[in-house]
């Protein structure tokens, strides 16, 4: 499935949501630019946890998507690694959206062929790897672990790479389990409830609906050994199958051909 099964009007809410994106980031750039630069980067932590979030409502309100967060365990109250399911469009909405604290993102280096990305992402310290290439990606983030630890960041990835995947989930890459384990921190799972059903893939279109973000609580990498992870993460990713009312096996295997991010 390409692209969502749309009405006319959600058409026409699709192209007046992406126009509405481009004009709130032009909008807010200058602001988000000036808060940064001005307290030297300490500022990062506000427009990520508050203008992010408040960037988003008019999108939604355009689009005709109600978002919500549906919290299953307490926030955490030391840094972590989130990840999250991705399989749609709407997923970069619904990740502004959220407002995490002290939150930086690990993202594909493609997105800085957008100039407002490039800006915005690198203003606020966000993570950018090439997928394609594993050992330059996993230096990138290496090379990122000692200001992550410094500030005391948290870092959110997608197990799966990409939204253009087989399956409702697919298969899980390891880099963002290496990275919690490197890190000593525990992972918070998130699952996008609705994301998929409003856009599919790679497509720009979206249909009205319901989105909501789901907290589970944290999951402790303090035994994960070099030995057990791979097995670790099919359980994780068996929670998130589980969570989509899925009933697919994929054998711990699989991991070794998926490259680590």
């Amino acid at each position: 499935m390409s692209r969502p099964d749309l009405q006319p009007l959600e058409y026409l809410r699709s192209l007046l949501g992406i126009l509405t994106f481009l004009a709130v980031f032009l909008l807010a750039l200058p602001v988000i630019m000036t808060l940064v630069l001005l307290t030297l980067g300490k500022a990062t932590n506000f427009v990520i946890r508050t203008i992010g979030p408040l960037m988003m409502k008019p999108v939604f309100a355009v689009t005709g998507i109600t978002f919500r967060i549906n919290r299953h365990a307490p926030p955490p109250q030391e840094p972590v690694v989130y990840i999250v399911n991705h399989s749609s469009t709407v997923d970069l909405l619904t990740l502004i959206a959220l407002g995490l604290p002290r939150v930086r993102f690990v993202a594909k280096w493609e997105l800085q062929y957008n100039p407002i990305f490039l800006v915005v992402g690198r203003l606020t310290g966000q993570v950018f790897i090439r997928r394609g290439d594993s050992d330059q990606a996993v230096a990138t983030l290496q090379k990122a672990y000692r200001r992550v630890h410094r500030d005391r960041l948290s870092l959110l990835m997608a197990p799966e790479g990409s939204r253009k995947h087989p399956g409702v989930i697919g298969p899980f890459k390891k880099g963002p389990f290496r990275t919690a384990m490197d890190l000593g921190y525990s992972i918070v799972p998130i699952y996008f409830e609705g994301n998929r059903e409003l856009s599919v893939g790679g497509s720009l279109l979206v249909r009205s609906g319901e989105a909501v973000a789901h907290f589970y609580p944290p999951i402790d990498t303090g035994d994960w050994t070099l030995d057990n992870y791979e097995h670790k993460i099919h359980e994780v990713r068996r929670k998130y199958l589980l969570w989509a009312g899925v009933e697919e096996d994929i054998s711990p295997d699989e991991y070794g051909d998926r490259g680590i991010l």
